[in-house]
């Protein structure tokens, strides 16, 4: 080709990419061997290389070290995000003197290290952790960038939250059980969200004084903040819980051996709570403020409704055949349950037959179920006040298939780990105590009340949780638990999931378990054991 011609051709691939603003960055590349000019579009999916990693990963590196929030937050793909979190650093945390150490990257993702120095009024402390981030291209420049997250700046940010040094907004306090014995968030990981919420709420008027703290500032409302460093103690106010410390510390390890469970342990003579545990990947305090269809724990509830109507007995008729129909919707019982015609309610209870309560559900009006829920357990009023966050449970009046599914804890209802434990104590003593973590007496709150069951209605059901514990779906996990018992099984169907969620509920002498296990199968195979073992350690 002659020269005035290669000229004429570059120059034509400059205009293209001047005017064409639609096809992204282009990059022109001279072919050393031949007379061609190759064009190559930069693409956000292309794949990126060790050097790619590097480069973005040590300019973000490098600005934050600086100081620079604005230059860090330009190697993000998230510019204003980035740069409103990063930029508090200094203003809003007074975190300084920043040492990033980075460790070897896993393909795009970046281990590394922060040695940081918090200063506020004379006052400094080392701050260190760990974190990483991950290299992804722009979806407009196709250039390597850090992918923002606001874990990149620390591993325990969620979105919105921010990071403040100054005076605690409530001062520390030191939670203890009931017979006094300190609650520590290192022995006892539950309890970390719970104690949070009794400083915050009660903290002011334990007797305490403020902390300089380093904290993470929450987006979500109702929740505390979460101290990460101290630069000046505060006085500690102390709070006696409810909790009884070694429940505690059997709950804690049981919900260990299954992924997403949480089980709650109160006294039902008086509703205080003995434990409240959680293993979760997400932190969530599933235990008190969980919504999740109970599955058959719900059928105490549904009991009580149709022994208080005159629909059955314990002793009276409820056969259990291997399907039932309901206004169009057909509903069958676990896999391997043996149909009874003959079936006593005592009997179908302690098997959770499903069509023996779906049979009888005709008997009643919509809202009956619901009434009962209310007035007698206390659900679904909002009007629990356990010292806590909690839900009070949900059981609707609903028509349609969905009244038949209420009642085998399917369809509307929701409770949680803690409402599946009041009914417990509720079919145990007759009388309905509103779950509590600390006493009215702290601030005079004014405790939930419900009317509660009639003597003969109490009986019937301990009547059939106890042939359910010795007997019945519940015999492998109560076994060798002593005289005083009495159990529930449940597994709940949930759209989308291969396997339903564990429930199990028992008592034994004055206390009352609930646990669930999502995912984990029919009620006695993961939330069983976890009942069993908290009511085995109160003993």
């Amino acid at each position: 080709m002659r020269k005035g011609a290669k000229v004429a051709v570059v120059s034509t691939a400059c205009a293209v990419l001047l005017g064409g603003a639609g096809y992204g960055t282009y990059n022109v590349l001279s072919a050393l061997g031949g007379d061609g000019i190759g064009l190559t579009a930069a693409d956000p999916d292309d794949p990126l290389d060790a050097e790619d990693v590097r480069e973005a990963s040590s300019a973000f590196f490098d600005a934050w070290e600086k100081g620079d929030g604005y230059a860090a937050a330009a190697a993000t793909n998230d510019e204003a995000a980035a740069g409103a979190l990063l930029n508090g650093l200094s203003e809003q945390a007074a975190v300084g003197d920043v040492r990033i150490t980075p460790g070897k990257a896993r393909g795009a993702t970046v281990p590394f290290s922060v040695r940081a120095t918090v200063s506020l009024d004379g006052r400094s402390k080392p701050l260190a952790y760990d974190t990483e981030l991950t290299v992804v291209r722009g979806r407009t420049t196709a250039k390597p960038l850090v992918d923002w997250e606001p874990t990149v700046v620390h591993p325990r940010l969620e979105e919105g939250d921010t990071l403040v040094t100054g005076p605690s907004e409530a001062p520390a306090i030191k939670a203890v059980d009931r017979d006094g014995k300190v609650l520590t968030a290192e022995r006892y990981p539950s309890l970390e969200p719970v104690v949070a919420q009794l400083r915050e709420r009660y903290g002011s008027s334990a007797g305490g004084s403020p902390s300089v703290e380093l904290v993470i500032r929450h987006a979500a409302p109702d929740v505390p903040d979460t101290p990460l460093l101290t630069l000046a103690e505060g006085r500690a106010g102390t709070i006696r819980t409810t909790i009884s410390a070694a429940v505690q510390k059997a709950a804690e390890a049981a919900v260990k051996q299954y992924a997403e469970s949480s089980v709650v342990a109160l006294e039902p003579s008086t509703g205080e709570v003995l434990a409240v545990a959680n293993h979760r990947s997400d932190g969530f305090d599933a235990a008190f403020q969980g919504r999740l269809a109970p599955g058959s724990t719900m059928k105490i509830v549904t009991a009580a409704m149709l022994i208080e109507e005159g629909v059955t007995s314990a002793a009276g008729p409820a056969p259990c055949p291997p399907e039932a129909m309901w206004r169009g919707q057909t509903f069958r019982n676990i896999t391997g349950l043996t149909p009874n015609e003959d079936a006593t309610l005592a009997d179908s209870f302690s098997r959770s037959c499903n069509t023996a309560f779906i049979k009888l559900i005709d008997e009643v009006e919509d809202d009956t179920l619901s009434e009962v829920a209310r007035e007698r357990f206390g659900l679904g009023r909002d009007d629990w006040k356990t010292g806590v966050v909690s839900f009070d449970g949900s059981v609707p009046a609903s028509g349609g298939p969905d009244r038949a599914a209420n009642a085998i804890g399917q369809g509307q209802v929701q409770l949680s780990p803690l409402n599946v434990a009041s009914i417990t104590a509720t079919a145990k003593t007759g009388a309905f105590e509103q779950p509590r973590l600390v006493s009215p007496e702290l601030d005079g709150r004014r405790l939930a009340t419900a009317r509660g069951l009639s003597p003969d209605v109490a009986a019937q059901l301990r009547q059939m949780m106890h042939l359910t514990a010795t007997q019945g779906s519940g015999r492998d996990a109560m076994r060798g638990l002593g005289p005083d018992i009495g159990a529930k099984t449940g597994s709940a169907e949930v759209d989308g999931q291969e396997l339903p969620n564990s429930w199990f509920t028992g008592y034994r002498g004055d206390v009352a378990a609930a646990a669930v296990a999502q995912q984990g199968g029919r009620g006695g195979e993961a939330a069983g054991p976890i009942v069993a073992a908290v009511l085995r350690a109160a003993g």
